[in-house]
């Protein structure tokens, strides 16, 4: 008898939500679609309360991907919306219900949907985790991370911190898939037109920072540095959205003396226009001060930019220090000296070159074989 295709029920974000977390369950979809399974997505109908969401729009207004099947169903803050998915997904008994969790506030809603999902004895719930402690620590962090994390069948983590804290809540088993490159974002372009599409002149030397900018990410940190760095004819680029107090780091810009070395795109920056960041960039600048596991560092891969990373949580199991970009001290010393050392000689150029070859370990593929893996131990 022929055996029927793997059925998978994704629940998480998707479009029309933004950002790297919904281009990630994307794209596990896609390559599950290529193996011949049947997908689909349950995304949010709201995914955060406008009152706890400090960006200016979580969603976009692109069309709506026509390869993938995407449902909105789920309200985080409306419990009959997690029982009518949960109710659906036992009844339809999918072999495999995947997850994204990133912050304890998805708790309440994701772990009634597993445990509802999981009493029809057929289906297991896969957890793809980024955090298991948030940066950001709230007093009711660790009982809404009892609650979702111990309605798990299995988890994939893709830090050994995540690990560590992962052990401290369950048992279940749990394989480690590091991060793949975002492969949304096109082609690196050609770096004159990279400028002219930014309106930089290319005959300035550009470091980036780049991301959504909280407090923990150090942006802080990195203007300090730079300003001991400061040398003619190098800028920092700064682009993504405050999700911190603007003002704090504009009377920063301006204490330091930085106004005419800083270029400021605080806004969200659309998936088509990565790539001239990126392309435009000698480098990258992730000066974090705490961290798991860094979305952006898989897009310097993809687009060969060398990266500077600071020594927490996993980002030096992603960046060798010293073949495709440094990992220095989260110090506004460490950082500088890494600025220093990354425009010394032809460094930039061997870095992009070793960047090639690293990302090949950073795949799609690697990452849906893991989790069918796991499943196949459950």
């Amino acid at each position: 008898m022929e055996q029927r295709a793997k059925r998978i029920a994704i629940v998480g974000p998707a479009h029309p939500y933004r950002g790297g977390l919904a281009s990630i369950m994307e794209s596990m979809a896609r390559e599950f679609q290529v193996r011949g399974m049947e997908v689909r997505i349950t995304t949010f109908t709201l995914q955060y309360p406008s009152i706890l969401f400090p960006g200016k729009s979580q969603t976009v207004d692109t069309p709506a991907p026509q390869d993938l099947n995407i449902e909105r169903k789920l309200s985080t803050i409306n419990p009959l919306s997690w029982w009518r998915v949960g109710r659906e997904l036992r009844r339809l008994k999918p072999d495999i219900v995947l997850m994204k969790y990133w912050t304890p506030f998805m708790a309440p809603c994701f772990g009634t949907v597993a445990r509802l999902a999981r009493r029809n004895g057929t289906t297991k719930v896969i957890c793809q985790i980024d955090n298991v402690e948030p940066h950001e620590h709230h007093i009711i962090d660790k009982p809404c991370n009892r609650y979702f994390l111990r309605s798990v069948d299995g988890f994939i983590y893709m830090s050994e911190q995540v690990h560590g804290e992962l052990k401290a809540y369950t048992s279940a088993p749990a394989l480690f898939a590091p991060h793949p490159t975002f492969n949304n974002f096109g082609c690196r372009v050609e770096r004159s037109e990279a400028c002219k599409r930014l309106g930089l002149d290319a005959d300035t030397r550009y470091a980036l920072f780049f991301g959504l900018i909280r407090d923990y990410k150090g942006l802080d940190m990195l203007l300090d540095a730079w300003a001991e760095f400061r040398r003619e004819g190098h800028k920092l680029i700064i682009a993504g959205e405050f999700y911190a107090s603007r003002d704090k780091y504009m009377a920063q810009i301006e204490r330091l003396g930085l106004q005419e070395e800083v270029i400021l795109h605080d806004h969200f920056i659309p998936d088509a226009e990565v790539k001239y960041y990126f392309s435009a960039a000698d480098c990258v600048v992730l000066p974090y001060k705490t961290a798991t596991q860094s979305g952006v560092t898989q897009i310097c891969y993809n687009f060969a930019t060398p990266v500077i990373v600071t020594r927490v949580g996993g980002l030096s199991e992603i960046v060798p220090d010293g073949r495709v970009g440094y990992v220095c001290e989260p110090t506004k010393e460490g950082v500088r000296d890494a600025l220093e050392r990354i425009y010394e000689g032809d460094r930039l150029q061997r870095f992009a070159e070793a960047m090639t070859e690293e990302r090949r370990r950073f795949t799609w593929e690697a990452m849906c074989d893991k989790i069918e893996e796991l499943y196949a131990e459950l």
